[in-house]
């Protein structure tokens, strides 16, 4: 039975950010699912990782990529489906052990000045100034495709944790990189001896350049002995 990669979008944006590289993904001869968004928005991890799930099978191999925030759930989901590699992509890295908090101390108290009275945060694209976002996105259109999918989340959300049982990532694992901003995360996953590749790009590249992207993780899970027909 043929390998399905599952795309994980981040909680924060929504499956419209991975869609133009599942269609590259699919030119490469691989099976394809991008998981949905949630009926509704997330009150905390256990929603989206309740989402995640019913949208992965079980009667088949998987290979996770997840951007972003969702690269913290992969832990949680390997002990759940049958995952045979990981790629993050411009991920949040989870420890080999432990506990993974969702936002570091810093990042909350940036997140605490953003959340309304009722403890609300606004959508992602409203997190920052606009210089913040210039080249992120290839079109007016498609900037409005992602906005229309990002959910507001609590502000608690971001005070949660998820589990990361030793031995997640005994599967084989890679990490690609866009420019300099999970510089940390990557440079992590290339100590503990992973493939990984840097692309010069912004956080939102998959819309950019999905071509590209498409070809780093196809050749990244060739790098990991995974090919379209395992």
């Amino acid at each position: 039975m043929d390998v399905l990669v599952a795309l994980l979008p981040s909680p924060l944006l929504g499956p419209a950010v991975w869609r133009p590289v599942s269609k590259a993904l699919s030119l490469h001869g691989w099976l394809v699912k991008t998981a949905p968004a949630g009926e509704r928005a997330p009150t905390g991890p256990s929603d989206v990782l309740r989402t995640f799930l019913a949208a992965l099978p079980t009667d088949r191999d998987i290979v996770l990529v997840a951007h972003s925030n969702a690269g913290l759930y992969v832990p949680a989901l390997v002990q759940e489906r049958r995952v045979v590699a990981n790629v993050f992509v411009d991920a949040g890295l989870p420890v080999r052990n432990g506990r993974v908090p969702l936002a570091p101390p810093a990042f909350r108290d940036f997140l605490l000045q953003k959340a309304d009275a009722d403890g609300l945060l606004p959508e992602w694209t409203h997190w920052w100034d606009e210089t913040d976002l210039e080249g992120l996105f290839p079109s007016a259109e498609v900037r409005e495709q992602v906005k229309r999918e990002q959910p507001r989340l609590p502000l608690s959300y971001f005070q949660e944790s998820l589990p990361a049982p030793f031995g997640w990532d005994d599967r084989p694992c890679a990490y690609l990189a866009f420019g300099d901003t999970y510089s940390t995360e990557r440079d992590e996953a290339e100590a503990r001896g992973w493939p990984v590749t840097t692309l010069p790009g912004q956080h939102l590249h998959t819309l950019v350049a999905p071509e590209q992207v498409a070809s780093a993780i196809d050749a990244l899970l060739g790098r990991l002995g995974i090919d379209p027909k395992s």
